[in-house]
């Protein structure tokens, strides 16, 4: 598989001391890549900066074999790149479906009918809830909102932090399952995830941050099996 999104030695912030320091990370196409580590180890920062939210220091982001580094967050929509961010990810006052619009205002999609209609299969809770306001509903049902809002601009790789963050068992469980079904309608998915061992074992790739730098790499189940990363972050036994 060919990558889709590269991450050459980017070194990044917020404008005081770098965050993350000469990452450098692959995704390749039609693949769950995952991101983990320790709290303050970059991972939520390496994300925005993907996704032209933070202060790029050095180092580049190719996207296609394009370069995007300096790119606005609105041109990299149109181009196939969605973020789901991991608070504040719906718009409370808006309704379910007045929040998937949203969703198509960078990048319209040819037929949003058609788009809407994909996205309530994949999140079939949300059917008989269009016209409710999305502050009404369960944190797994807010989730929900928020990522089928990114994918109505049908994007190529969809960027998620912490998308399982303060879920009850039931739907960390089933938004695993959705991200699997999200990666078999062709959609490549980077997440940050706190949750390390249930992310691992979807992933195809893992990717360990420690103190802003690259840590291990390797497939999940490797990653799984290894000892250093099995102690280190994943609470022991796999």
């Amino acid at each position: 598989m060919s990558a889709l999104l590269s991450v050459r030695t980017l070194t990044a912030g917020y404008g005081g001391p770098p965050i993350i320091d000469g990452i450098n990370l692959d995704v390749a196409e039609h693949e769950i890549a995952v991101i983990i580590g320790p709290n303050g180890a970059g991972k939520s920062t390496l994300l925005k900066s993907i996704f032209a939210l933070t202060k790029i220091v050095s180092g580049e982001v190719l996207f296609e074999g394009r370069e995007i580094t300096r790119l606005k967050t609105a041109a990299l929509v149109p181009l196939g790149i969605s973020a789901v961010p991991q608070s504040k990810n719906v718009f409370p006052t808006l309704s379910v479906e007045e929040n998937f619009d949203v969703g198509t205002y960078a990048a319209p999609p040819a037929d949003r009918n058609a788009v809407l209609d994909k996205v309530l299969t994949l999140f079939p809770d949300l059917r008989d809830k269009l016209r409710q306001p999305a502050g009404e509903l369960s944190g797994g049902q807010r989730q929900m909102v928020a990522m089928g809002r990114a994918l109505m601009s049908e994007p190529k790789l969809l960027l998620l932090d912490e998308p399982t963050a303060g879920l009850s068992p039931a739907y960390l469980e089933k938004i695993f399952d959705l991200l699997l079904d999200i990666r078999k309608g062709g959609v490549t998915i980077l997440m940050v995830e706190q949750n390390a061992k249930q992310a691992l074992r979807i992933a195809d790739t893992g990717h360990v941050l420690v103190n802003g730098q690259n840590f291990a790499s390797g497939t999940g189940k490797a990653l799984l099996e290894d000892e250093t990363v099995r102690r280190s972050f994943l609470g022991g036994a796999a």
